[in-house]
């Protein structure tokens, strides 16, 4: 991505075309798979689980493989900001947790709420700490064979 106006203009399409596409995936899942009410909205967390796994993951591999310029920004961009960010949802979770602690199911949203948070941020490290030994095994591969595949 080059500096100044086309280049944020450039980088807020990617962003915004790879939003539409997790926001797409999102959709069809939640709409195949609705949350019953009064039950876990299991489909947004696993969504939101999953997505966090992802993230952590791919940032992590885009920063052990170089500068956020080039190819890196604009994976960064489109499949992280975009697609990830679309595809993971605050606002869903945020809605389906205030319908269960209004709808009389107290310990199942205040459950969901400090569950989808913590696990959240766990399924993040593991994505991390995924792609750190990825890369490390990746990058002893390289070594072995003299740098060839």
């Amino acid at each position: 991505m080059t500096r100044g106006r086309n280049g944020l203009l450039a980088s807020a399409g990617l962003v915004a075309v790879g939003g539409c596409l997790g926001v797409l995936a999102r959709a069809l899942l939640e709409g195949r798979f609705p949350a019953a009410p009064g039950a876990w909205p299991w489909t947004t967390f696993a969504i939101n689980l999953a997505g966090s796994l992802l993230l952590g993951a791919g940032l992590e591999l885009l920063l052990r493989t170089g500068p956020d310029t080039g190819w890196r920004r604009t994976a960064r961009l489109g499949a992280g900001t975009g697609v990830m960010g679309g595809f993971t949802t605050y606002s869903s979770f945020a809605v389906e947790t205030v319908r269960l602690l209004e709808g009389g199911h107290a310990g199942l949203g205040a459950a969901y709420a400090l569950g989808s948070v913590a696990l959240g941020i766990l399924a993040a490290m593991a994505g991390i700490r995924a792609a750190a030994v990825l890369h490390g095994r990746l990058a002893r591969r390289r070594v072995a064979t003299g740098g060839h595949r």
